[in-house]
């Protein structure tokens, strides 16, 4: 089933066509560590910025891979985009920005990125 989520303040709305994700990665390499990430990778395609794409600003760090879009109003990291293996175009999505989704129930895959 679809499900739809936004940043704080609401000025970014998105909306992924895809089931609602069982699990999240953890991650703790400096970013997501400090912004406390819960999140989902889905099909590019899957997700659509419904709202405020305007509103929208990008950071990058590490390698530059990565295109992190957070809401410049409220400061919040809706969600990112890159490349995952195999060159598909990736889009993981911030499961704390889903209200409808949770979180408590999500089975939690900690990642080392600390390490990356």
């Amino acid at each position: 089933m679809a499900f739809e989520g936004s940043c704080h303040c609401g000025a970014v709305t998105f909306h992924v066509d895809a089931d609602r994700p069982v699990g999240a990665m953890s991650c703790n390499c400096s970013h997501c560590r400090r912004k406390g990430f819960l999140l989902a990778f889905l099909p590019a395609e899957t997700f659509t910025v419904t709202a405020g794409a305007d509103r929208l600003t990008s950071y990058f760090f590490n390698k530059h891979v990565i295109r992190h879009q957070f809401c410049a109003v409220c400061g919040c990291e809706t969600h990112a985009e890159g490349t995952g293996p195999g060159g598909v175009r990736t889009t993981a999505v911030n499961l704390r920005c889903v209200p409808s989704i949770d979180l408590d129930s999500l089975a939690i895959e900690k990642i080392d990125g600390a390490r990356f």
